[in-house]
């Protein structure tokens, strides 16, 4: 019999019960840099310095911080479901609790890609330095999706929702665009679940969604409760 089809949407709530910092806070900066500084191409140009040394920062974190409860129970979950994960998030905590189907929207923390060469991409744990360069002698930059890029990833988490039979949304303010709209390509017959201690309004789909009002690992028990009654 084959297993349903569930597709987790997860953002940086996932993964703040890790202990990583959320996007941004209520001053609209992130870690004390303007948003612009550190996640665009104009802040890249302008200063790649400042830039290399943030994200040199969040990946040392990165490496020191570990999956909570709530990433171990969505890989749980696969021995019944036939779970996808598109997160918004950088980090790679999905992945090392054991889930299988993972797709990130906005690039990965642990990656590296050629300012010469897009398709030249490298699985990298260290540091990245000015000087540290591509064999077409392109420097080399995180590889994440800034503010003002194009997000090569969406097509393919639209294609995932449209088949969705379950959707889970959790720890996204929905207020990032195009991931905040995906819940929208969802069946009209899937139920559709959304997790966040502070939920923002859902727009067009309040009679659809049913809202856990509760931190990842709080409400993705509540969840699997739930799915048991389907």
């Amino acid at each position: 019999m084959a297993k349903r089809k569930l597709v987790v949407l997860s953002g940086a709530g996932m993964s703040a019960e890790s202990g990583i910092n959320t996007f941004r806070g209520d001053d609209g900066l992130w870690e004390g840099h303007d948003v612009m500084e550190v996640a665009s191409p104009i802040g890249w140009n302008k200063n790649p310095d400042i830039v290399l040394d943030f994200y040199n920062k969040r990946r040392r974190q990165l490496l020191d911080v570990k999956p909570n409860t709530a990433h171990k129970a969505l890989a749980e979950l696969e021995s019944e479901y036939d779970v996808h994960i598109i997160t918004q998030n950088v980090d790679d905590l999905h992945e090392r609790a054991g889930s299988s189907k993972v797709l990130h929207l906005h690039g990965e923390l642990l990656k590296v890609r050629s300012t010469l060469d897009e398709s030249y991409i490298l699985d990298w744990k260290k540091d990245i330095n000015i000087g540290d360069c591509c064999p077409k002698n392109g420097q080399l930059r995180p590889h994440i999706v800034w503010f003002g890029e194009a997000v090569p990833a969406i097509e393919e988490a639209i294609t995932i929702t449209e088949t969705a039979e379950i959707v889970v949304v959790i720890g996204t303010s929905l207020q990032v665009y195009p991931a905040a709209g995906l819940m929208n390509y969802a069946p009209s017959h899937s139920p559709v679940f959304y997790i966040d201690p502070k939920p923002a309004s859902v727009y067009g789909m309040a009679n659809k969604v049913e809202i856990i009002p509760a931190t990842a690992t709080l409400g993705v028990p509540v969840f699997i409760e739930k799915l048991k009654s389907l």
